[in-house]
């Protein structure tokens, strides 16, 4: 994983978490701000970046300490609204130009 200057990583892993049974969403600032969205068939999705592996082995932990049973665990891709606008606004092509 890379990192800015700042030491940040920019290029979080995405995951998609599933757990049998519900989990409201409250629960999102104790998973990170992981997005949690109930299934009609009493599952419960969490959905969002991790910082790294020691960051989902904890998340996993916390979800063992629940008791949930988990379904699955799969790297996803990052949804793309909740990606910054990375693209420069002087490489526009729009606009009037000096």
């Amino acid at each position: 994983m890379s990192s800015t200057a700042t030491g940040r990583p920019h290029d979080r892993s995405w995951y998609e978490i599933r757990l049998k049974g519900r989990l409201d969403s409250r629960w999102s600032a104790w998973f990170d701000g992981l997005t949690l969205t109930a299934g009609a068939d009493g599952t419960t999705t969490l959905k969002g970046p991790v910082v790294d592996q020691a960051a989902l082995h904890g998340l996993l932990q916390r979800l063992r300490d629940l008791g949930l049973p988990l379904i699955s665990v799969a790297q996803v891709e990052p949804d793309p609204a909740s990606q910054p606008n990375t693209e420069d606004p002087r490489n526009s092509t729009t606009g009037d130009k000096p």
